[in-house]
């Protein structure tokens, strides 16, 4: 009987469980940089690393808006190898927004805004761009 882990909680505000020596992760939304996002020991409580991890899932989101709108299949001699290009394009794109809902896993507020700014951000480059793609469209009258 003495040989088991002590099963109790942590207490409040403790996310350190000195059992294991592991950090637990929180199940409801928190804020600050103290929080483990998609690989152990990241950013580990550094606020440097933390507003790097911020930035890096922001940058994140802007590429899988970004990579959302993929060039329209064009009549090639071998459509395969086009269809095989558009093909690894998604499976990229795919991998990414996994990697992006699982940091928003870690029910970090700030992690959540950084995802949310990059796919707003993406998405409006994205409508830029192709705005500005239609030359049978009128000119915008300022």
């Amino acid at each position: 009987m003495d040989d088991m882990p002590n099963m109790s909680p942590p207490p409040k505000g403790d996310l350190t469980n000195t059992t294991y020596g592991t950090m637990m992760m929180s199940s409801s939304l928190t804020w600050g940089k103290d929080v483990i996002i998609l690989f152990p020991k990241w950013p580990n409580n550094n606020l440097g690393m933390y507003v790097l991890a911020l930035f890096f899932i922001f940058l994140l989101a802007v590429a899988i808006e970004v990579l959302s709108v993929l060039p329209k299949h064009r009549p090639a001699a071998k459509p395969y190898l086009s269809l095989l290009g558009q093909t690894g394009v998604h499976t990229f794109r795919t991998g990414l927004a996994y990697l992006v809902m699982l940091s928003v896993m870690s029910f970090n507020i700030g992690i959540l805004v950084a995802a949310v700014a990059g796919h707003a951000l993406g998405f409006f480059i994205v409508k830029v761009r192709d705005h500005g793609q239609h030359p049978d469209s009128p000119e915008p009258k300022v």
